[in-house]
Protein backbone atom coordinates (compact mmCIF):
# COMPACT_ATOMS: atom_id res chain seq x y z
CA UNK A 1 0.00 0.00 0.00
CA UNK A 2 1.33 3.43 -1.14
CA UNK A 3 2.09 6.31 1.05
CA UNK A 4 -0.06 8.89 1.79
CA UNK A 5 -0.20 12.52 3.72
CA UNK A 6 -3.54 12.65 3.22
CA UNK A 7 -5.13 9.31 2.78
CA UNK A 8 -6.34 6.84 5.29
CA UNK A 9 -7.88 3.35 4.12
CA UNK A 10 -10.35 1.83 6.34
CA UNK A 11 -8.29 -0.38 7.82
CA UNK A 12 -5.94 2.22 9.31
CA UNK A 13 -8.23 3.86 11.32
CA UNK A 14 -10.74 3.23 14.12
CA UNK A 15 -13.04 4.86 16.66
CA UNK A 16 -10.08 7.23 17.98
CA UNK A 17 -9.61 9.22 14.52
CA UNK A 18 -12.81 11.41 14.57
CA UNK A 19 -10.41 14.58 14.49
CA UNK A 20 -8.80 12.89 11.14
CA UNK A 21 -11.45 11.19 9.38
CA UNK A 22 -14.84 12.36 10.80
CA UNK A 23 -17.20 10.32 12.55
CA UNK A 24 -18.42 8.47 9.62
CA UNK A 25 -14.92 7.56 8.79
CA UNK A 26 -13.64 6.34 12.30
CA UNK A 27 -17.13 4.28 12.76
CA UNK A 28 -16.35 2.34 9.22
CA UNK A 29 -12.47 1.77 10.05
CA UNK A 30 -13.86 0.65 13.93
CA UNK A 31 -16.66 -1.80 11.53
CA UNK A 32 -13.94 -3.16 9.61
CA UNK A 33 -11.20 -3.46 12.23
CA UNK A 34 -13.85 -6.03 13.96
CA UNK A 35 -13.89 -7.65 11.05
CA UNK A 36 -17.72 -7.01 9.48
CA UNK A 37 -18.28 -6.73 6.32
CA UNK A 38 -17.76 -3.23 5.12
CA UNK A 39 -17.81 -2.44 2.05
CA UNK A 40 -13.96 -0.72 0.95
CA UNK A 41 -12.92 2.01 0.74
CA UNK A 42 -10.51 4.88 2.61
CA UNK A 43 -10.82 8.55 3.77
CA UNK A 44 -9.52 12.07 2.07
CA UNK A 45 -8.89 13.15 5.54
CA UNK A 46 -9.77 16.19 7.15
CA UNK A 47 -6.24 18.03 7.33
CA UNK A 48 -6.99 17.65 3.13
CA UNK A 49 -10.16 19.71 3.05
CA UNK A 50 -7.70 22.77 5.27
CA UNK A 51 -5.24 22.33 2.48
CA UNK A 52 -7.83 23.20 -0.06
CA UNK A 53 -9.20 26.22 1.89
CA UNK A 54 -5.58 26.92 2.28
CA UNK A 55 -4.39 26.33 -1.29
CA UNK A 56 -7.96 27.98 -2.98
CA UNK A 57 -7.22 31.02 -0.18
CA UNK A 58 -10.49 31.04 1.16
CA UNK A 59 -9.76 31.59 4.74
CA UNK A 60 -10.11 34.94 4.99
CA UNK A 61 -12.88 35.66 2.26
CA UNK A 62 -14.97 32.92 4.11
CA UNK A 63 -14.32 34.37 7.62
CA UNK A 64 -15.51 37.94 6.06
CA UNK A 65 -18.57 36.39 4.75
CA UNK A 66 -19.17 34.67 8.18
CA UNK A 67 -18.98 37.90 10.51
CA UNK A 68 -21.66 39.53 8.76
CA UNK A 69 -24.44 36.79 8.43
CA UNK A 70 -27.50 37.19 10.76
CA UNK A 71 -28.69 33.13 10.76
CA UNK A 72 -31.71 34.34 11.89
CA UNK A 73 -32.54 35.95 8.69
CA UNK A 74 -33.28 33.26 6.18
CA UNK A 75 -32.62 35.27 2.86
CA UNK A 76 -29.26 36.80 4.43
CA UNK A 77 -28.31 33.06 5.81
CA UNK A 78 -29.36 31.48 2.31
CA UNK A 79 -27.18 34.36 0.49
CA UNK A 80 -23.96 33.69 2.59
CA UNK A 81 -24.23 30.00 2.35
CA UNK A 82 -24.44 30.03 -1.45
CA UNK A 83 -21.44 32.39 -1.80
CA UNK A 84 -19.15 30.05 0.09
CA UNK A 85 -20.57 27.39 -1.60
CA UNK A 86 -19.94 28.71 -5.26
CA UNK A 87 -16.59 29.57 -4.25
CA UNK A 88 -15.27 26.69 -2.72
CA UNK A 89 -16.56 24.69 -6.13
CA UNK A 90 -14.72 26.92 -8.29
CA UNK A 91 -12.03 26.42 -6.72
CA UNK A 92 -9.16 23.65 -8.07
CA UNK A 93 -7.41 20.90 -5.46
CA UNK A 94 -3.83 21.44 -4.57
CA UNK A 95 -1.77 20.00 -7.06
CA UNK A 96 -0.44 17.43 -4.14
CA UNK A 97 -3.63 16.56 -2.57
CA UNK A 98 -5.44 16.04 -6.06
CA UNK A 99 -2.36 13.69 -6.86
CA UNK A 100 -3.01 11.76 -4.10
CA UNK A 101 -6.79 11.38 -3.86
CA UNK A 102 -6.39 10.27 -7.83
CA UNK A 103 -3.46 7.86 -6.51
CA UNK A 104 -5.76 5.96 -4.22
CA UNK A 105 -8.80 5.75 -6.65
CA UNK A 106 -6.39 3.63 -8.95
CA UNK A 107 -5.08 1.99 -6.14
CA UNK A 108 -8.71 1.10 -4.66
CA UNK A 109 -9.59 0.40 -8.90
CA UNK A 110 -6.70 -2.28 -8.71
CA UNK A 111 -7.56 -3.97 -5.43
CA UNK A 112 -11.06 -4.57 -6.51
CA UNK A 113 -10.37 -5.35 -9.95
CA UNK A 114 -12.14 -2.97 -11.73
CA UNK A 115 -11.33 0.24 -13.97
CA UNK A 116 -13.23 3.77 -12.62
CA UNK A 117 -15.39 1.68 -10.08
CA UNK A 118 -18.83 2.90 -8.92
CA UNK A 119 -18.50 4.83 -5.27
CA UNK A 120 -20.08 6.51 -2.95
CA UNK A 121 -18.78 9.96 -1.79
CA UNK A 122 -19.82 10.29 1.83
CA UNK A 123 -19.52 13.48 3.93
CA UNK A 124 -17.76 13.16 7.87
CA UNK A 125 -17.37 15.95 9.43
CA UNK A 126 -14.89 16.08 12.43
CA UNK A 127 -18.10 17.02 14.46
CA UNK A 128 -20.04 14.12 13.92
CA UNK A 129 -21.86 11.85 16.75
CA UNK A 130 -20.49 13.92 19.45
CA UNK A 131 -21.67 13.50 22.69
CA UNK A 132 -23.97 16.33 23.16
CA UNK A 133 -24.49 17.18 19.36
CA UNK A 134 -25.17 15.17 16.52
CA UNK A 135 -23.90 16.75 13.20
CA UNK A 136 -24.81 13.57 11.25
CA UNK A 137 -26.73 14.21 7.84
CA UNK A 138 -26.27 17.73 7.79
CA UNK A 139 -23.48 17.35 5.04
CA UNK A 140 -23.88 16.02 1.23
CA UNK A 141 -23.50 12.65 -0.20
CA UNK A 142 -23.39 11.87 -3.92
CA UNK A 143 -23.98 8.25 -4.72
CA UNK A 144 -23.07 6.16 -8.08
CA UNK A 145 -19.73 8.29 -8.84
CA UNK A 146 -17.07 6.83 -11.40
CA UNK A 147 -14.28 8.19 -12.67
CA UNK A 148 -11.58 10.96 -11.80
CA UNK A 149 -12.89 13.79 -12.83
CA UNK A 150 -16.35 13.50 -10.96
CA UNK A 151 -14.80 12.11 -8.27
CA UNK A 152 -12.69 15.22 -7.64
CA UNK A 153 -16.03 17.23 -8.67
CA UNK A 154 -17.80 15.44 -5.53
CA UNK A 155 -15.21 16.04 -3.10
CA UNK A 156 -15.20 19.31 -3.27
CA UNK A 157 -19.04 19.33 -3.76
CA UNK A 158 -18.57 17.61 -0.18
CA UNK A 159 -15.95 20.08 1.20
CA UNK A 160 -18.65 23.01 0.09
CA UNK A 161 -21.40 21.42 1.99
CA UNK A 162 -20.35 22.06 5.18
CA UNK A 163 -21.57 25.41 4.76
CA UNK A 164 -24.90 24.46 4.14
CA UNK A 165 -27.46 26.81 5.82
CA UNK A 166 -29.03 23.97 7.93
CA UNK A 167 -24.95 23.01 8.62
CA UNK A 168 -24.17 26.86 9.43
CA UNK A 169 -27.24 27.58 11.98
CA UNK A 170 -27.07 23.91 13.83
CA UNK A 171 -22.97 25.12 14.82
CA UNK A 172 -24.59 28.34 15.67
CA UNK A 173 -27.26 27.19 17.60
CA UNK A 174 -24.42 24.46 19.61
CA UNK A 175 -21.71 27.11 19.84
CA UNK A 176 -19.31 25.17 17.68
CA UNK A 177 -17.16 27.15 16.26
CA UNK A 178 -17.42 26.97 12.53
CA UNK A 179 -13.87 27.06 11.81
CA UNK A 180 -13.22 24.55 14.32
CA UNK A 181 -15.02 22.10 11.97
CA UNK A 182 -13.38 20.18 9.06
CA UNK A 183 -14.51 17.50 6.79
CA UNK A 184 -12.94 14.43 5.80
CA UNK A 185 -14.67 12.63 3.00
CA UNK A 186 -15.47 8.85 2.65
CA UNK A 187 -15.22 7.25 -0.29
CA UNK A 188 -16.76 3.45 -0.10
CA UNK A 189 -17.25 0.87 -3.00
CA UNK A 190 -20.97 1.45 -4.49
CA UNK A 191 -23.10 -1.23 -3.17
CA UNK A 192 -26.67 -1.64 -5.02
CA UNK A 193 -28.45 -3.05 -2.32
CA UNK A 194 -31.73 -4.71 -2.74
CA UNK A 195 -33.09 -3.37 0.97
CA UNK A 196 -31.22 -1.35 3.95
CA UNK A 197 -32.00 0.57 6.94
CA UNK A 198 -31.14 1.94 9.68
CA UNK A 199 -30.81 0.44 13.52
CA UNK A 200 -31.13 2.61 16.37
CA UNK A 201 -29.32 0.67 19.28
CA UNK A 202 -31.67 2.38 21.84
CA UNK A 203 -35.75 3.27 20.79
CA UNK A 204 -35.22 6.92 19.89
CA UNK A 205 -39.21 7.05 20.15
CA UNK A 206 -39.26 6.56 24.17
CA UNK A 207 -35.49 6.60 25.27
CA UNK A 208 -35.77 2.84 26.07
CA UNK A 209 -32.39 1.16 26.46
CA UNK A 210 -33.98 -2.31 26.12
CA UNK A 211 -35.10 -1.88 22.91
CA UNK A 212 -33.84 -1.74 19.43
CA UNK A 213 -35.21 0.29 16.10
CA UNK A 214 -34.83 -1.23 12.94
CA UNK A 215 -36.32 1.05 10.33
CA UNK A 216 -35.86 -1.05 6.66
CA UNK A 217 -36.92 -0.67 2.57
CA UNK A 218 -36.35 -2.01 -0.40
CA UNK A 219 -33.48 -0.29 -2.46
CA UNK A 220 -30.70 1.75 -1.24
CA UNK A 221 -30.44 3.05 2.19
CA UNK A 222 -30.37 6.92 1.21
CA UNK A 223 -33.75 6.65 0.62
CA UNK A 224 -34.37 5.80 4.11
CA UNK A 225 -32.40 7.98 5.64
CA UNK A 226 -33.40 11.20 3.61
CA UNK A 227 -37.05 10.30 3.80
CA UNK A 228 -37.84 9.92 0.81
CA UNK A 229 -40.00 6.84 1.14
CA UNK A 230 -41.68 5.38 4.68
CA UNK A 231 -39.88 2.80 5.67
CA UNK A 232 -41.03 -0.57 8.13
CA UNK A 233 -40.54 -0.39 11.12
CA UNK A 234 -39.61 -2.99 13.60
CA UNK A 235 -39.00 -2.90 17.56
CA UNK A 236 -36.67 -5.25 19.12
CA UNK A 237 -36.76 -5.94 22.68
CA UNK A 238 -32.81 -6.87 23.68
CA UNK A 239 -33.87 -9.17 26.56
CA UNK A 240 -35.81 -11.82 24.22
CA UNK A 241 -33.50 -14.15 23.34
CA UNK A 242 -35.08 -15.37 19.81
CA UNK A 243 -37.31 -12.85 17.57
Amino acid sequence: MSKYNYIKWFDEIGKEDVGIVGGKGANLGELTSFGLPVPPGFCVTAEAYTKFIKYAELDEVVKFLMEAVDVENVDDLTNVSKEIQTKIKEKDFDPELEEEILRAYREFSEDIGVKDPEVAVRSSATAEDLPDASFAGQQDTYLHISGEEELLNHIRDCFASLWTSRAIYYREKQNYDHFDVALSVVIQKMVNSEKSGVMFTANPINNSTDEMMINASYGLGEAVVSGIVTPDEYIIDKKQKSY
